[in-house]
């Protein structure tokens, strides 16, 4: 990923928190026919170091034999996007030397990949990932209220993935090129056009704090 200085993020703790915040990753692997990329939600687990991803596939995945080949995999995440319109800017009326642009953060990562059949292992992946997806309801749905021999059928069917992150990289591109002018106009045409906060406030320099490993249910596994 190309990354101009000045937009570079390398905090761990506020890249740790886009991938808890949006968890859905584009894992990118190569074999022998080629790059291939697919979805799926992971978890992050912190180790003393730069932290592990975990997910799981599906066993008759067609990806399996190329992740335990050992190559390395690269997992991509993005958060906030949005189109910025020129009209934003306040020096659109000084010289009309404007152009659109699109904001966008977005975090990559670099790892070698395992494939884990511990049932115990994937029982407590799925434990975690439903109870992360399910903590804002007011009735969360749990792998427990489900038949233990269909909780157990679908077990089954899954592998476990593993990453521990050997490299990860940040891009904030939201407005860090303009006047503090313009990027005040961005945040205002952002809310009042488009009713989006989250990049808003991304443009007003605010960066999501790394949520407690304590509350977090990825504890759960071992």
């Amino acid at each position: 990923m190309f990354i101009p200085p000045l937009f570079r993020e390398e905090r761990l703790e506020v890249l740790h928190a886009l991938l808890r915040a949006h968890p859905l990753g584009t894992l990118v692997t190569h074999g022998e026919e080629g790059l291939r990329a697919d979805l799926a939600p992971f978890l992050l687990a912190e180790d003393g170091g730069k932290g592990v991803l975990r997910a799981h596939l599906s066993r008759a995945h067609d990806r399996l034999d190329a992740l335990r080949a050992g190559g390395e995999a690269l997992v991509l995440f993005q958060g906030p996007q949005a189109y910025v319109t020129p009209s934003w800017y306040t020096s659109k009326a000084v010289d009309g030397k404007v152009a659109p642009t699109w904001n966008y953060v977005a975090v990559e990562v670099r790892g070698t990949p395992r494939l884990v059949e511990d049932r115990d292992w994937l029982r407590a992946q799925l434990d975690a990932l439903t109870a992360l997806q399910e903590a804002s309801r007011a009735a969360p749905w749990g792998l427990g209220d489900a038949p233990p021999s269909f909780v157990e059928a679908q077990l089954a069917k899954i592998v476990g993935l593993e990453i521990p992150i050997r490299a990860i990289t940040g891009k904030w591109k939201v407005s860090q090129n303009r006047t503090e002018a313009d990027r005040q106009g961005v945040a205002q045409g952002l809310r009042h056009d488009r009713a989006d906060e989250a990049m808003a406030r991304l443009v007003e320099g605010e960066r999501e704090g790394a949520p407690s490993k304590n509350d977090h249910p990825l504890k759960a596994i071992n």
